[in-house]
């Protein structure tokens, strides 16, 4: 096989370019095989075999840098930059990360997750390559669907302002996660299909040639009138204004075309791009069929495309059942969720209430402002986001929503440790940014069951933005109530009367605390068990109570420790003048968290039962010295 002798970009570079069209199906048959094993994410991967590899048969990675945005469409450019040894260990524990990652290899010069960010760095490594006095390449790849992202736009234009050497290979496969929406959607689709436009670039640019070079106002005219034809009918119209040469569109799965295109490109001067179709999940009949699904897929079967893991209730599904029961009681509720449909829960919502469900494209920032806008008019929007992008929303959260107290309600998905995805993907920040804003109200519910219940504390109240936040996980398998109801603002809920210490549990991670009072109970050892329920307001009577009766406490959430849950109840005693509390935080310390299972990321930073125990055991001595 080719494959097996492939080890760098150097050994591309041997192949002709029959060979490399072979290549491209055994690479494919790699994915393919090795995926079904580990999961991760096919159908983007699948899509830009045939660009990877004319980009690294082409340009000379790492010299020339290779930027590839959000990253989950890395695995080809992993595979031929040494590290195909290790797929077997993709998105696992001290494994092969998913995304680019830097400490991985030389060749991935930039890490990235989230969308819309590869533009601005391929400028700024353009302007510090230019200021450097070096010569090399900078290349970024970038999705129609990401490209819906302001940052994009930003960077477009300062990209075409500053004339700078800078390739832009727009991959477009009309998806991102889910099908995109917006007018640079349509826009981009005319610009797929309408053949008329093809003839006229090819056209224009022959009548553009013949113009003879003349002075005086013939020259004038001349330029008008290649400038009023140019607006008529010349496609990639949008980017030729911003600055940028347009080629395009090409076949992105023919070899020879694009390495012609990525030649030209290479060897005109200022920023270009380069617009390529291709197909998401090329090459894998379950995958071209159904791209969504196979986007991010766990482990399956290869012959069926069956998913080879049972499928099991969510949070995320139940959170999307709920959503369709509250709807029907209060006609004000509508959905919004930046290009997450599917992966929000939020389906099944549109078929029910298609005009009540808002998707936005990959644009966290416009949603949140959209929602402030919908709220300050009667409705009640219920912003569906995962943790990790609602970070990219912060300002507006704060200017636009809580400032003005509109009543925007946060299902804050993918809360706490998110397994493979690993540190791009994390929602563990989300209880700390949140917690410093006025007016918020912070929910976290400790099973399915409650969740339920803050989402109608949520539906119900009016006087400003509201959050609930729930895990990547199975639900518990709990007895859910008949009838929903709404929770006190800022009410605890004492699970376990207990004696000297106090457990205090935040969000889901409630299970882990509820098996170490279990195990602690077998020897005699009764520390009270409370699930907060709430970060923001906290239940300040309870907290004053365990102030007043001398506990010690234990906080437990799957968030950041610093500026979390846990800080809260310090500055909470701090505040009140307790100043003997002895207060001990178990959260997410200050390191990123890479990839792995829920279970091992736990155990690395020590939020497992068995840590609880330990700390619980640790200050009974404590407590006997006191008496």
């Amino acid at each position: 096989m080719l494959l097996d002798n492939i080890n760098s970009p150097k050994d591309l570079k041997k192949l002709t370019i029959p060979q490399l069209s072979r290549l491209a199906e055994e690479i494919r048959t790699f994915l393919i095989e090795n995926l079904a094993k580990t999961g991760g994410h096919l159908a983007p991967n699948l899509g830009v075999v045939e660009l990877t590899l004319a980009l690294h048969y082409l340009f000379n990675s790492p010299t020339d840098k290779l930027i590839w945005d959000v990253g989950h469409q890395a695995y080809v450019h992993k595979m031929l930059t040494g590290r195909r040894d290790q797929f077997p260990t993709l998105r696992q524990y001290k494994g092969l990360c998913g995304f680019p990652k830097m400490a991985e290899s030389p060749h991935d010069v930039w890490e990235t997750g989230h969308s819309s960010t590869s533009l601005s760095g391929a400028m700024g490594m353009a302007c510090a390559r230019d200021l450097k006095g070096e010569k090399n390449h900078v290349v970024a790849v970038i999705g129609d669907g990401a490209l819906t992202g302001g940052m994009a736009f930003e960077a477009l234009n300062h990209i075409g302002h500053e004339k700078k050497n800078v390739i832009v290979v727009l991959n477009d496969n009309e998806m991102s996660i889910a099908p995109n929406v917006g007018a640079l959607h349509n826009y981009l689709g005319k610009l797929r299909t309408d053949s008329s436009y093809r003839w006229a670039k090819d056209e224009m640019e022959h009548l553009l040639k013949s113009i003879p070079a003349v002075g005086g106002k013939l020259a004038q005219l001349a330029e008008r009138v290649k400038d009023s034809m140019k607006y008529l009918l010349v496609s990639g119209i949008l980017f030729e204004e911003l600055g940028f040469t347009y080629i395009g569109p090409i076949d992105g799965h023919n070899l020879d075309l694009l390495l012609e295109t990525l030649k030209t490109a290479a060897n005109t001067k200022g920023p270009v791009l380069v617009h390529a179709i291709t197909k998401k999940g090329k090459g894998y009949a379950p995958a071209e069929a159904d791209s969504v699904t196979w986007h991010g897929v766990g482990t399956y079967k290869i012959e069926s495309g069956e998913s080879a893991s049972k499928s099991a209730a969510t949070y995320t599904s139940v959170f999307a059942d709920t959503m369709i029961e509250l709807a029907r009681e209060e006609n004000r509720l509508v959905a919004v969720t930046p290009a997450m449909p599917a992966g929000s829960g939020l389906l099944k919502f549109a078929q029910v209430f298609p005009k009540r469900m808002f998707d936005v494209g990959i644009a966290e920032q416009h949603a949140a402002t959209f929602c402030a806008g919908l709220a300050l008019q009667g409705l009640k929007p219920v912003y569906a986001v995962y943790s990790t992008f609602l970070q990219r929303a912060y300002d507006q959260l704060i200017h636009d929503i809580a400032r003005q107290k509109a009543n925007v309600i946060f299902a804050v998905d993918r809360a706490g440790l998110v397994g493979a995805d690993g540190e791009t993907h994390q929602g563990v920040y989300d209880i700390a940014f949140m917690r410093a804003i006025p007016n918020m109200v912070i929910m976290a519910p400790k099973d399915e069951n409650e969740l339920r219940h803050m989402m109608k504390t949520a539906a119900v109240y009016d006087e400003g933005p509201i959050s609930y936040r729930y895990p990547r996980l199975n639900v518990r398998g709990v007895k859910m109530d008949e009838e929903m109801h709404a929770l006190p603002i800022g009410k605890a809920e004492i699970v376990q009367e207990g004696k000297n210490v106090a457990i205090l549990s935040f969000g889901h991670i409630f299970e882990i605390a509820e098996q170490a009072v279990a195990q602690l109970g077998r020897d005699g050892i009764a520390p009270m068990l409370v699930n907060a329920r709430f970060c923001k307001p906290l239940d300040e009577d309870l907290l004053r109570r365990l102030g007043n009766e001398g506990y010690d406490i234990i906080t437990v959430e799957e968030g950041c420790a610093m500026g979390g849950f846990g800080s809260a109840v310090q500055e909470f005693y701090a505040a009140e003048g307790y100043h003997d509390m002895n207060v001990t935080i178990m959260g997410v310390p200050d390191y990123f968290v890479e990839h792995g299972t829920v279970k091992e990321q736990r155990q690395e930073i020590g939020l497992t039962a068995e840590a609880i125990v330990s700390r619980v055991r640790s200050l009974i001595p404590l407590h006997k010295q006191r008496a």
